[in-house]
């Protein structure tokens, strides 16, 4: 029996029991994609990001992600905890961290004090056809919608309304199998806007704090807002915080991790 390391991140949060879990394992080889979505299923977080090292090349490690239920394209928070055990664990000399990826392209994360700043592809939402349906699983109309790729975007007039939200995870599930929901408004105070991300097509209800979504979110909001650098906080049970920049065509998305679990699992 093989045993392989394992770590249990917090993302976009710096204390434990908030933020967005992943899992994160090391491994010298790929296994089996059956077998890593196997894994992934038992450890029954929003992500499981597996990574290898690549020697020389553009990369330092290539990196992919499953939810329990399949591999995805692209995720923010567990490639932020992946970093972070790289940072801490397995490379503490680096400062910056560059991955390769199947579908997302060229990825790199940067060391800043305790914080971890990804850079990611910016994604600008597009307008999109008002959806009966979807207002009626969401259980409240938006003001605006929007979408990209497998995401719809809605925008809701204030951050109470998105609070407030409970949507039907079956219709979503049945009728938008496949897909995620961004439902985001502006925010109070110091945050300049809020989001929740609900994706039960791809295997998970309400994800705590989610990266990729950012991608559409910073370039939505720094139009909307007039700014490039902007407070974003995702207001869902656990919450998270995230530092958030347009850079042209690529996003800034800062956040911290705390570790909570270490240990390994049997194959």
């Amino acid at each position: 029996m093989k045993k392989l390391p394992i770590y249990q991140i917090d993302a976009f949060t710096n204390r434990p029991f908030a933020g967005n879990p992943a899992a994160v394992m090391p491994l010298e080889e790929w296994l089996p994609p059956e077998m890593m979505q196997r894994i992934a299923a038992e450890n029954n977080l929003a992500e499981t990001a597996f990574f290898v090292k690549t020697p020389g090349g553009d990369a330092d490690y290539h990196l992919r992600w499953f939810t329990p239920a399949m591999e995805i394209e692209l995720c923010g928070h567990a490639t932020l905890a992946s970093a972070f055990v790289i940072f801490t664990e397995l490379n503490r000399e680096l400062d910056r961290v560059r991955f390769s990826t199947e579908k997302a392209g060229p990825l790199a994360v940067t060391r800043k004090g305790d914080r971890l700043s990804l850079d990611f592809p910016a994604r600008a939402p597009k307008a999109a056809q008002p959806d009966e349906a979807l207002a009626a699983a969401m259980g409240a109309a938006p003001t605006e919608w929007l979408t990209f790729g497998n995401k719809h975007f809605l925008l809701y007039p204030d951050e109470a309304t998105v609070a407030r939200l409970q949507p039907d995870m079956r219709a979503l599930r049945q009728q938008f199998d496949g897909y995620g929901v961004i439902a985001t408004a502006r925010g109070e105070g110091e945050v300049d806007f809020v989001s929740r991300f609900f994706a039960p097509g791809l295997g998970v209800d309400e994800d705590p704090v989610t990266g990729s979504a950012h991608c559409l979110l910073i370039p939505y909001w720094a139009e909307k807002l007039g700014k490039e650098a902007m407070f974003a906080r995702q207001i869902s049970a656990r919450g998270g915080d995230l530092w958030c920049r347009l850079d042209g065509e690529r996003v800034e998305i800062t956040g911290q991790c705390v570790e909570v679990i270490r240990g390994t699992f049997s194959v």
